[in-house]
């Protein structure tokens, strides 16, 4: 839906399933343009543009990026929704972005854990205003059952982690989620179990101390999970966002 004819329809779809006149934040997802899809064909449409097809691919679109936020940017100006935001976007587009924007975008949601501490772009966000969200704080996770991880990879079972997790009386998990809070951002961990996201609710109650905050950021090896870069030429498609 990035063109700019489809961002408000779409938008008002998903106001439609939630129930809501409008929505706190809106963002777009990934600076990767997707072939429209209309809603009465499928919805939503996902990453492959025919799954039915006998080879199903990707198929991307050629939009301005400046476009579709013009477009977010009404959004805001109709009241359906009160902060525009974007997703796994570099420094250089977002620089792009906010020197062209009437609406800066408020929000990066990238992917965050201690093994992609993503100093530098943290940094930048923070210095721009942008308030910075962390996806996949935990890291391997879930990528391991959809062969994008494996399960040695898990930041959950490092020693540094375990020691300081020992040291607090927390888990590992609880360790890593208050690493990014003291970092300065948003962590949306994901669970489907009450224990465990009553669990991840509870750090609160403690802060890491500088050196420790540091000495996990010092574990990170660049280890990116959610590439598209990697999984969309699965696709036929290739996407090397990062790079």
């Amino acid at each position: 839906y990035h063109r700019p004819e489809h961002v408000r329809a779409a938008c008002e779809r998903t106001l439609q399933d939630l129930g809501l006149e409008y929505l706190d934040l809106y963002l777009i997802h990934f600076p990767i343009s997707l072939k429209f899809v209309p809603f009465e064909v499928r919805y939503p449409p996902e990453w492959i543009h025919d799954p039915l097809s006998e080879k199903p691919q990707m198929e991307l679109e050629d939009v301005d990026i400046v476009q579709t936020w013009r477009a977010m940017e009404s959004l805001v100006e109709a009241g359906l929704v009160r902060c525009i935001g974007v997703a796994n976007f570099s420094m250089q587009l977002l620089q792009h972005l906010c020197s062209v924007s009437r609406i800066r975008p408020q929000v990066n949601q990238i992917e965050l854990h201690p093994f992609l501490a993503q100093e530098q772009l943290v940094r930048f966000c923070q210095s721009m205003g942008l308030a910075v969200i962390a996806f996949s704080p935990l890291g391997a996770g879930s990528y391991v059952s959809i062969d994008m991880a494996s399960a040695d990879e898990s930041i959950l079972q490092h020693p540094l982690v375990l020691e300081l997790a020992e040291k607090y009386g927390k888990t590992a998990a609880q360790i890593i989620l208050r690493w990014g809070l003291d970092r300065g951002y948003a962590v949306i961990p994901k669970s489907s179990r009450p224990e465990r996201q009553a669990e991840n609710l509870r750090i609160s109650d403690f802060a890491l101390a500088p050196e420790e905050v540091t000495a996990v950021a010092a574990l990170n090896r660049n280890r990116r999970f959610n590439d598209p870069g990697v999984f969309c030429q699965d696709w036929g498609a290739f996407c090397p966002i990062f790079s």
